[in-house]
């Protein structure tokens, strides 16, 4: 089935495609511009700082800079990586009734009765926002594709901890 990712265009759907939210392929798309047109140019600048203090093979400074040189680079690869291979997902795939992808949960855990108010994404998504759990998640593996008022068991380490399904919404 050809898909239409709007940044993209046309292309075939694959099993593997990353699924993103608009918002979640937004993020990505900001972090790649500010890592590439700020970011290497500030790391450029401090080897080119460390370069001007003199020899190379023992200065720290200069291996730091190559150190985070070579993180980002990682990291804006990662990033195109995701973005070629990934699909926004569209509203009406997204489910009030079941937990799904892009859906936002609130739970209430059973033991402490704290209640959390998450967006499930995938974990290409995830990283890092506090208000997502990744869909590879314990939590987030446990509460796909259960409803409203259904309680489901997460295993940990520490034992099973139980959640209950308040809400879920688009």
């Amino acid at each position: 089935m050809a898909m239409l990712n709007e940044d993209q265009g046309y292309r075939e759907e694959k099993a593997d495609d990353i699924v993103l939210t608009r918002e979640g392929y937004n993020k990505l798309v900001e972090e790649l511009d500010y890592l590439k047109n700020v970011k290497r140019w500030e790391v450029a600048k401090r080897l080119e700082q460390a370069r001007s203090f003199g020899d190379i093979m023992e200065n720290s400074e200069f291996e730091d800079a190559k150190h985070e040189q070579a993180f980002l680079q990682g990291r804006i690869v990662e990033i195109e990586n995701i973005l070629e291979n990934s699909r926004i997902i569209k509203e009406s795939e997204i489910d009030s009734e079941v937990v799904t992808l892009g859906a936002t949960v609130e739970l209430k855990d059973l033991e402490t009765n704290e209640i959390k108010k998450l967006r499930l994404v995938s974990s290409a998504e995830a990283r890092g926002d506090r208000s997502c759990i990744s869909d590879q998640s314990p939590v987030g593996k446990a509460i796909q594709g259960h409803s409203r008022g259904e309680v489901v068991d997460v295993p940990t380490p520490a034992g099973n901890i139980k959640y209950e399904i308040l809400n879920i919404e688009k």
